[in-house]
């Protein structure tokens, strides 16, 4: 597909930031898996499936749920969302593939077994420069 996503995190339910790739970090990781999943949360008591995107000037924000994890990218506003969720998916399928489910249910040991995610995915994020 080609990388479109600047800015990833994948969290759990509760809020959980179980992985983040951001280019220019400026809240933790933690904090903005708890903002997100509120929004989301929040979205949800307002309209069946909650918020799919938003947009802040140039940038969009897109969410995708898959069993029980929400997976939010950051991209520019430029790009297409269809196309951005059609790469959210197929993050979401390399996750699953990658994690099984025994790690997946007792992430909350230790979330780092997810820090080498981005190996997986690198053709979809952009790249740091």
């Amino acid at each position: 597909m080609g990388k479109v996503i600047r800015n990833l995190w994948i969290l759990a339910e509760s809020g959980l930031t179980l992985f983040s790739r951001t280019i220019d970090p400026i809240v933790g990781p933690q904090v903005f898996g708890g903002l997100m999943s509120a929004l989301n949360t929040f979205a949800e008591t307002l309209s069946e499936g909650g918020m799919s995107h938003f947009e802040l000037s140039s940038v969009r924000f897109t969410f995708m749920k898959n069993n029980h994890f929400l997976f939010v990218a950051n991209s520019s506003n430029e790009i297409k969302t269809k196309k951005i969720l059609n790469e959210l998916k197929n993050i979401s399928k390399k996750f699953f593939k990658v994690y099984p489910e025994e790690i997946i249910t007792n992430y909350f040991k230790n979330i780092r077994v997810f820090a080498d995610f981005t190996n997986y995915i690198s053709d979809s994020l952009e790249e740091i420069i």
